[in-house]
């Protein structure tokens, strides 16, 4: 199984340098990934690093903890798009949706989606570490009634990554029509195609050399 159009190459620390968004950038070209993953200040430098290649600047929004408000949620996809974002993955109100406030939850989300426009590709970060099934199931209806393109299954920054657990439940809940990121954990070819079998169609991490190469990282993203 070829992954290597499965990820988004990642690289989220806040002690993340020029030099190594360069190098990050360069591996994803060398290694034909789908994107690189990175921090909203970082897309106008990968953008121009990766403007003769097809791999997509992909950037989060609300991160890590999805706390902001939607205003600043829709600024913030609008400057990264204006920026050459290609992709943005978004963190729900975790608060709101454990609250049981759903129309919070589907307006903040829909505040993103209309920012990002319909060139813009968006992912939906759900936390499923922070969620019961329940939850879960809920924040994947949600996410799919906005109208948004994927859902993902975690930051890698608040206790808990993906698992095939989540992922099924996810791909049940969303069916065929929606994207799922697995993200958060993912640190060898053999968890990036349990994710896939389990209904998966993107792979977020920092480990992608080592899950194409049919390695191990240590990476925790």
């Amino acid at each position: 199984m070829d992954l290597s159009k499965y990820i988004d190459h990642t690289l989220l620390k806040p002690e993340t340098t020029q030099d190594q968004i360069f190098e990050l950038c360069q591996e994803a070209m060398e290694h034909n990934f789908m994107s690189v993953c990175i921090s909203p200040a970082w897309v106008a430098t990968a953008k121009e690093i990766l403007k003769d290649s097809d791999v997509k600047v992909c950037t989060v929004i609300g991160f890590p903890s999805g706390a902001v408000t939607s205003e600043v949620k829709a600024f913030e996809t609008m400057n990264s798009v204006q920026n050459g974002a290609d992709e943005v993955d978004m963190v729900i109100n975790i608060g709101a949706l454990k609250s049981g406030n759903e129309d919070y939850v589907f307006n903040d989300i829909k505040a993103v989606c209309d920012a990002a426009g319909q060139e813009t590709i968006v992912k939906v970060i759900i936390e499923t570490a922070l969620l019961d099934s329940d939850e879960i199931v809920k924040a994947c209806e949600i996410s799919k009634k906005v109208g948004a393109d994927f859902v993902k299954t975690s930051t890698g920054f608040n206790g808990g990554g993906a698992t095939v657990e989540d992922v099924t439940l996810m791909r049940l809940t969303v069916g065929e029509g929606m994207g799922v990121k697995a993200s958060g954990g993912v640190r060898s070819y053999e968890d990036a195609k349990a994710m896939i079998e389990s209904g998966a169609t993107r792979i977020g991490a920092s480990s992608g050399i080592a899950i194409v190469q049919g390695g191990t990282s240590d990476s925790d993203y």
